[in-house]
């Protein structure tokens, strides 16, 4: 027999909403319209309050006492958890990592870098981001730990929505891709320690320049 490989429309709609928080598609506090993202998407109503039912369970969204769905601001205490949490889970993706990079996957992340690169000096915001998504998440991939996996890219979507402000942020556009380039430096070394501070560095600094955007809402 044939396995079933078939995904509904509402596994679809939840992964793409997921993927909006992740990329920073929605903004913090944003009020999402079932019907608005009905005509986004275009599909019907039902999966997308399905979806948002989901994602609500998740805590990655946030139901108001009208019953209206928005993107949760964070407060500072809890973007500063989130920060411990994904310096300590992503380091250690980036450390397996490190084991099993390949040249092609070395290279494909260069050529990433590179888009980053051309992407600051033509400063456009959203392409960095997604960019920068890619490299970080191309990283991950390679540690071979799916569950690892899932948790960093719940992390995301809690964060995702705030990644945006960085680039408005005019001290940090400077040194944006200086840990990316130490990052691919130590993976084409094989060293997992190495990449693990460079990440830690990386979410570190990039979590420094955001929490200055939170202080008004503790």
């Amino acid at each position: 027999m044939l396995k079933l490989e078939h995904q509904t429309l509402n596994d679809r709609a939840y992964g793409a909403l997921k993927q909006e928080l992740i990329s920073g598609g929605f903004s913090p506090g944003q009020t999402l319209v079932i019907r608005k993202l009905a005509e986004t998407f275009g599909i019907s109503t039902t999966p997308i309050r399905e979806a948002l039912q989901r994602l609500v369970a998740e805590r990655l969204l946030e139901m108001q006492n009208n019953r209206s769905v928005i993107v949760p601001l964070l407060s500072a205490p809890a973007f500063e958890e989130l920060t411990r949490i994904r310096i300590a889970v992503e380091g250690l993706a980036g450390e397996m990592a490190a084991a099993r990079m390949t040249e092609s996957g070395l290279g494909d992340l260069q050529v990433t870098l590179d888009g980053m690169q051309r992407a600051i000096e033509a400063g456009d915001a959203r392409a960095y981001l997604t960019l920068n998504e890619a490299f970080h998440f191309a990283i991950y991939q390679h540690a071979g730990a799916p569950i690892l996996l899932n948790m960093i890219r719940d992390l995301w979507g809690r964060v995702g929505p705030y990644l945006k402000l960085l680039m408005q942020a005019d001290r940090y556009i400077p040194q944006s891709n200086d840990a990316h380039r130490r990052i691919v430096a130590a993976l084409e070394q094989h060293s997992g320690s190495a990449v693990r501070a460079s990440l830690e560095d990386d979410i570190a600094v990039a979590a420094a320049i955001l929490s200055e955007n939170l202080r008004m809402i503790d």
